[in-house]
Parts: structure tokens; C-alpha cells; sequence
């Protein structure tokens, strides 16, 4: 029995606190970074909006007929 408990022991060394950090770091660098993308194209169609309300191509207002 104790065979086995020291068998099952060898294989976990306890947390790894640079793996981790790294990781960590990675992982939140990526949501960041898809995030910061998510907002520069929100903002990009937004002003596209506005400059074509400028120009006059199109309209906020409902055309009567």
C-alpha cells in the first residue's frame, strides 16, 4: 500500500507558480486583445455612421410619401 501512495505522489510536485503566471498572463493578454478588437471595430462602424450622416447618404428621418 505505501508502493502505491509514493507512486501517486511522484507525479504531482505541487504548483508551478511561474507555469502559472505565464499562463495567467497569456490568457489574459488574449481576452484583452480580443476585447481592445471588439471595441475598434464597434468604433470604427460608428464613425462610418456618422460620416455618412454628414455627407447626407443617409438619413435618420422617415421619408414621407
Amino acid at each position: 500500500m505505501t508502493s502505491v501512495h509514493k507512486i501517486g505522489q511522484a507525479g504531482y510536485g505541487g504548483p508551478n507558480i511561474i507555469k502559472e503566471i505565464v499562463y495567467a498572463l497569456t490568457a489574459g493578454l488574449i481576452a484583452g486583445g480580443l476585447w481592445k478588437r471588439h471595441h475598434w471595430r464597434y468604433q470604427r462602424r460608428t464613425r462610418e455612421f456618422y460620416n455618412m450622416l454628414d455627407r447626407g447618404e443617409i438619413s435618420v428621418v422617415v421619408e414621407d410619401e
